[in-house]
């Protein structure tokens, strides 16, 4: 098929038509364009697009359509399943979902960690025809035989390589193993280009379609890109206080690079009379979802966040994201200012760069070919304006380190062990020459 135009040229279920219409869709994004109609075929595929793109209806819409033209027993199990790395992506997704199946026979469903067990046991015996789900907490109701899988038609993997990263490898192997061998397998993230991806794609995916939309590597084209240079910490505490109360933002993300800076950073924005919370891996589901829901809702509209919150936090209208540490790689930074400039709006990523982070940051301006822009807050420029000395390519010069002395070599040169040096010893064989080997009576010097 080639790719659409219209929603409507796909000749689908009048219901999920319906349901189209509801949620006021109309034209598909240019990923939407490619990934439906050769999912509609039933081919395995992987799929790289940027965060934001419309992945996520991409992979639903076949899937929801497959289900309602699927002669299959509906009480058979479940037919479609989509694993997640975050409770908040299950979140996501599973709000999609729902609105996109008001209008069909369709049970939707999350399992994720942190719930109640026994509960989601009772869910499973419901057949949910979709289940959205972790893959730690599936595998747990699959090996005690609470979820049934032997039915599965369609097994999706959303944001694949962070799947990897998080160790989840062999849970989602153990899981393809509770499933149906025959089915269709669609592997979707923001980057395919991970060390793991191809390994795991060998052994669940069979001859797939390789849908790429825009670079890799490409930055998002919808955002703005800037750093501010700072001092010290103390210096950052201040930038970001001052941007976020002189700016005019609606909703803001600012990413630590750990759970404590998170959280230290709340308490001061707060302090600074900021509605503002924090979210990171050690809150409970319910905490985290709490504050997902007051972020959408607008009660706060600051969120000090850990990498947790860099993918699967689909919140409309988030205008500015701060990278108060700066991201470990140029896919790391893809992602968390990702959470911006989505659906087309336009958005602003600013990253505060101390010394130590100068190379980091021109590391991922280069990965990314991207330039950024300086900018500066009034009375608050930074002293350091960049390494005095530079390499070619932007990063500090490093000044050799001298070699350090090995330990038999200090210890020659120690002062104690010299002073009181004799004469060296005369050799075995100048005794023997002078006619003394050692047990003859001493002889008096002529």
């Amino acid at each position: 098929m080639n790719p659409i135009s219209e929603f409507e040229a796909l000749e689908l279920d009048r219901r999920l038509q319906l349901g189209l219409s509801a949620m006021d869709l109309k034209e598909p994004t240019e990923v939407q364009r490619e990934v439906i109609p050769a999912a509609l075929e039933g081919r395995d595929l992987r799929v790289s697009a940027e965060t934001g793109s419309g992945k996520t209806l991409a992979y639903l819409i076949p899937l929801v359509q497959r289900i309602l033209g699927t002669s299959s027993n509906p009480q058979a199990g479940t037919l479609g399943l989509i694993l997640v790395p975050t409770r908040e992506l299950a979140r996501q997704v599973l709000k999609h979902c729902r609105k996109l199946t008001a209008k069909c026979p369709v049970d939707v469903q999350a399992i994720t960690g942190g719930a109640d067990f026994k509960y989601q046991t009772s869910i499973f015996r419901k057949n949910p025809a979709i289940i959205i789900a972790t893959p730690g907490r599936l595998l747990e109701h699959c090996e005690k035989r609470s979820a049934d899988l032997s039915c599965l038609e369609t097994l999706i993997l959303d944001e694949a390589d962070r799947m990897l990263d998080m160790g989840f490898r062999e849970d989602v192997l153990k899981i393809n193993g509770f499933c149906a061998a025959q089915k269709q397998v669609l592997m979707l993230s923001a980057t395919l280009k991970h060390k793991g991806v191809g390994d795991i794609a060998k052994a669940l995916l069979n001859a797939p379609k390789k849908i790429r939309i825009g670079q890799i590597r490409a930055p998002h084209s919808s955002i703005f890109h800037q750093i501010i240079l700072a001092d010290s910490a103390t210096h950052k505490d201040k930038l970001l206080t001052a941007l976020l109360q002189n700016g005019d933002y609606k909703r803001v993300l600012v990413f630590a690079s750990k759970r404590a800076t998170a959280k230290r950073l709340a308490g001061l924005l707060s302090y600074h009379k900021l509605r503002c919370a924090c979210l990171h891996g050690e809150m409970s589901t319910e905490e985290r979802k709490e504050v997902v829901i007051q972020f959408s809702d607008g009660k706060v509209n600051v969120v000090c966040a850990s990498d947790l919150a860099a993918r699967g936090l689909d919140v409309k209208d988030i205008s500015l994201v701060v990278n108060y540490d700066m991201p470990n790689s140029g896919d790391d930074y893809l992602h968390r200012t990702g959470r911006t400039g989505r659906a087309g709006a336009q958005g602003l990523a600013i990253s505060l760069v101390g010394s130590t982070e100068w190379n980091l940051m021109i590391s991922i301006e280069r990965y990314l070919k991207l330039d950024f822009e300086r900018h500066t807050l009034p009375g608050l420029k930074a002293k350091f304006n960049g390494p005095k000395k530079q390499k070619a390519s932007g990063k500090a010069t490093g000044s050799k380190k001298k070699r350090s002395k090995t330990r038999e070599e200090k210890s020659k040169s120690r002062k104690r062990n010299q002073k009181n040096l004799g004469k060296p010893h005369k050799a075995q064989n100048d005794k023997e020459s002078s006619g003394n080997d050692g047990f003859s009576p001493l002889k008096r010097k002529n």
